[in-house]
């Protein structure tokens, strides 16, 4: 059976289509796979190795200190203070003096303390501590060495020690232990505060009191608390180093202290109004 033309003519243009599409494919060669990238060491040339640090790369690296900046624990400095130069007006008022010297280190210093007031044109007590301290917290020393009494009385060597710094609250605490001549023993207490009103404006309470192990009728001492001195004083700091001060301090003695000044005619408490300079340098 013959096959009809409708029939052929689908099929020719079918072929006829299909063979140019089948000459290109097999006439085109596929696309060569890229090369592995090169690693950069196999890029870059081999370098040479990092050379030993020398004693001239380290001196270059930590230069010696500048002059004036030397380690701080092992520079000598000092200072001289005069927390109280004062006037105390009264009938037998009189200049006194409250200094504290020290010359030394951070670690080791050498204390000088010294107090002293005077009435009616004559010094009435007087004594200068000179001790060794060294610190063993933050904010406390140790200390240790002699005092000498100038007044009342004949003068008279202690030898002694304690401790002194801050407490909390920032209380400036002294307290020292003395023994002196014929078995005698002394006690002392000294403790200030400084309330800032403002930076410049400053409040300042203190007290001071005496223990006596055995009376010393020669110097007006009797036995047990002595005396007891207390003060307030408001200073103005013109600079940090100079600020003058008013204030009143107030002064008893006790026991058998008192039971011999009342003896020798006079009182066993005053009350006096005070001008001075605090300074230091």
């Amino acid at each position: 059976m013959t096959p009809s033309l409708g029939g052929l003519l689908p099929g020719a243009l079918i072929l006829a289509l299909a063979a140019p599409a089948a000459a290109q494919h097999q006439g085109h060669e596929p696309p060569a796979p890229n090369p592995p990238p090169q690693s950069a060491a196999a890029a870059d040339p081999p370098k040479a190795p990092v050379p030993a640090v020398t004693d001239a790369d380290r001196a270059a690296a930590f230069p010696p200190a500048m002059p004036g900046h030397a380690v701080h624990d092992r520079e000598l400095r000092f200072q001289v203070l005069f927390d109280q130069l004062e006037w105390a007006g009264g009938d037998d008022g009189g200049p006194g003096w409250d200094n504290t010297t020290w010359i030394g280190g951070d670690v080791d210093r050498l204390w000088l303390r010294s107090e002293g007031e005077s009435q009616g044109g004559r010094v009435e007590s007087a004594f200068l501590d000179v001790l060794w301290g060294r610190k063993v917290s933050r904010w406390w020393d140790v200390v240790g060495g002699v005092r000498q009494d100038v007044r009342p009385g004949p003068a008279q060597t202690w030898i002694g020690g304690g401790v002194q710094g801050l407490a909390p609250y920032f209380f400036h605490l002294e307290a020292t232990g003395y023994v002196g001549a014929h078995g005698r023993t002394l006690w002392r207490l000294e403790a200030d505060y400084e309330l800032l009103l403002t930076n410049r404006l400053i409040v300042e309470p203190t007290v001071e009191a005496e223990f006596h192990g055995k009376a010393d009728p020669e110097r007006g001492v009797g036995r047990g608390l002595s005396t007891l001195e207390g003060g307030l004083r408001l200073r103005y700091e013109i600079r940090r180093e100079f600020a003058p001060f008013v204030g009143v301090t107030w002064a008893r003695s006790f026991h058998g202290t008192a039971d011999l000044a009342r003896a020798a005619g006079e009182g066993a408490g005053s009350t006096r109004l005070a001008m001075g300079v605090r300074t230091w340098f």
